[in-house]
């Protein structure tokens, strides 16, 4: 217990180091042209197949289509600069906000048309002193002809930014993302939802049961609601419930949705899962999912919830004051003893000195 608590602490220091010491990255995706710390500045430039006026790409193509598109990049300063890009598919987090950026987020089975392998470019471009370049976009439809939307985004950010530090806080390091979307069709694809798994897990290091399920198509669903109710197998006692609105899903992708289990002990046994989840334009989805937590499960998270060894630190805290007390008492005791016998020896040897006399 001792050394699971003391490498907790050690975690808990290196995120705060890494927190304190690490810049954090700034995104903007609602400009068509950004100006970034050190001179980096980019430029969206809209081809004629441009779908509306948005700051982002939203490309019209047609099957097997080869198109580039083109982002300008400038360098204001008076040195040499590298910028770093990344082409990523959108993905929904735990959250339910979307990601076009880097993440380690799973791409969803069903997935037919991933836009990094659809849309590609350079992993970095250098940038001569006071000079623009265009960023070169490569992309290549499908063969056959699909509805929906494929959606993803290009994230930019200038190499070996200075972090320096401005009225005691440090500077903070500069991302610019600018998304893109690719159709064929005008026809609209309703999102469906499908239920993948229920299953526990440890979130932010705190006991929690993972609502796994999937936008199956390739549309976006917009306003989503979700409502967890967690019970015993053969009990309709609601145990842990969550609520969250306002959310959303991207085309073909996955939400691991968590249910906080409020700091409590996970206890091994048969559970039942209660799901609905709903948008703003009617569509319900509902489901009831069994699913059971193992001893050594329950074991495993129990040991890493950062809430349960609070308490176990607290017991241990108060069970060094019981044995300290006992100490102290024992302590007393002894000292009370001692002068007592002293007192008793002492009157003794004037008494046996009395009659000797």
């Amino acid at each position: 217990m001792k050394k699971r608590i003391i490498n907790w602490v050690m975690s808990i220091l290196y995120i705060a180091i890494a927190f304190f010491i690490l810049p954090n990255s700034v995104l903007a995706d609602k400009e068509s042209e950004q100006t970034a710390s050190g001179g980096f500045t980019y430029k969206v430039i809209y081809p004629d197949n441009q779908h509306k006026e948005v700051s982002y790409f939203d490309l019209r193509m047609k099957p097997a289509q080869k198109q580039t598109a083109i982002i300008q990049m400038s360098n204001s300063s008076e040195k040499e600069i590298t910028v770093d890009i990344s082409l990523n598919g959108t993905k929904t987090n735990s959250n339910g906000v979307l990601e076009n950026g880097p993440s380690s987020l799973e791409k969803d089975s069903s997935l037919k048309y991933d836009f990094a392998e659809i849309v590609k470019g350079q992993e970095s471009v250098v940038i001569p002193p006071q000079q623009t370049i265009d960023y070169q976009l490569e992309i290549t439809m499908p063969e056959t002809t699909f509805d929906g939307v494929i959606s993803g985004g290009i994230y930019m950010i200038q190499r070996d930014q200075a972090s320096e530090k401005q009225a005691g806080m440090i500077k903070n390091k500069y991302a610019y993302l600018v998304g893109m979307l690719l159709t064929e069709t005008d026809k609209k694809i309703k999102p469906d939802l499908e239920l993948n798994k229920v299953y526990a897990d440890l979130k932010n290091y705190r006991n929690t049961i993972v609502i796994d399920f999937s936008n199956t198509q390739p549309a976006y669903l917009d306003n989503m609601a979700v409502d967890v109710q967690i019970m015993g197998q053969k009990s309709d006692e609601v145990l842990y419930e969550t609520k969250q609105t306002k959310m959303r899903m991207a085309p073909n992708s996955k939400i691991n949705f968590p249910v906080s289990m409020n700091g409590e002990k996970m206890v091994p046994g048969d559970y039942r899962a209660h799901i609905l989840v709903s948008a703003k334009t009617g569509e319900k989805w509902e489901w009831e999912q069994n699913f059971i937590i193992t001893d050594e499960e329950a074991d495993k998270f129990n040991q890493e919830d950062v809430s349960l060894l609070q308490e176990n630190r607290i017991n241990w805290q108060l069970i060094v004051m019981i044995i300290v007390g006992v100490l102290v008492v024992i302590l007393i005791i002894f000292v009370i003893v001692r002068i007592i016998n002293k007192k008793k020896n002492k009157k003794k040897r004037k008494t046996t000195g009395r009659k000797k006399s």
